[in-house]
């Protein structure tokens, strides 16, 4: 039913933000040389790797970290606003209907980072189809800004954020169903919407509590202080 449920909302998706997909690609067109389309490679399902879609907002043959900074130089004017707004990930429904990826579930990483920094635990989180978001997702489009260094964005990330991102993935996949899907993408929609207005909306305190069973970061004492807003 989850992977029914997932190709037709993606169906569905595509064909109502399809007047976006358009804007977006001449937006990106006029803002910076290059495809419209970027090919990342991530970590699928039972470690085989696939080529995830995005919109690019990036200028191209530009090499650097595999995770982007806040303020990172590569990325052109447009390519902020998309990020921003989630607008790049939009193309990720077609992986969903190609069956690399699924609606909720954990998202997909750089094979690199994989191979350089998942331990025994983390590798759990590969046993199921990724996703295009997930409660590890919205922690990190709420937090990382704060806690990602612009000078080395990717050593922040693998020290600082890998280990309650997937914990929070692991833990969401534990108690997974249609229904709860449904909540995480409404849940994800709310993220995008406070952001946009200047507010970080956190992953459910059930997934955050649930999550200290892989990871004690502290990290995860700071998601759950009520400044900020934890959903209960």
């Amino acid at each position: 039913m989850r992977r029914i449920f997932d190709i037709l909302f993606s169906i569905v998706v595509l064909v109502l933000t399809s007047p976006i997909f358009l804007i977006t690609a001449l937006a990106i067109k006029l803002s910076s040389r290059g495809p419209v389309l970027f090919l990342a490679k991530r970590m699928g399902k039972d470690g085989n790797e696939f080529r995830m879609f995005k919109f690019r907002s990036m200028h191209i043959n530009n090499g650097g970290s595999e995770i982007t900074a806040t303020n990172d130089r590569r990325v052109f004017a447009v390519g902020r606003i998309i990020r921003k707004l989630k607008i790049d990930e939009l193309p990720q429904f077609i992986n969903v209907i190609k069956g690399e990826m699924a609606v909720v579930g954990p998202r997909p990483e750089s094979p690199a980072i994989v191979a350089a920094h998942y331990t025994h635990w983390m590798r759990e989180t590969l046993q199921t189809r990724p996703g295009l978001t997930s409660p590890g997702a919205i922690f990190y489009y709420a937090f990382g800004d704060e806690i990602l260094d612009n000078d080395d964005p990717e050593r922040a990330y693998v020290e600082k954020l890998l280990a309650p991102k997937l914990a929070l993935e692991l833990a969401y996949t534990k108690r997974a169903t249609l229904v709860s899907d449904i909540v995480v993408i409404f849940h994800t929609a709310l993220a995008i919407i406070g952001k946009a207005l200047g507010k970080s909306i956190p992953p459910l305190r059930r997934d955050v509590e649930m999550s200290k069973t892989w990871s004690s970061d502290p990290v995860l004492d700071f998601v759950l202080r009520p400044k900020s807003g934890v959903l209960k």
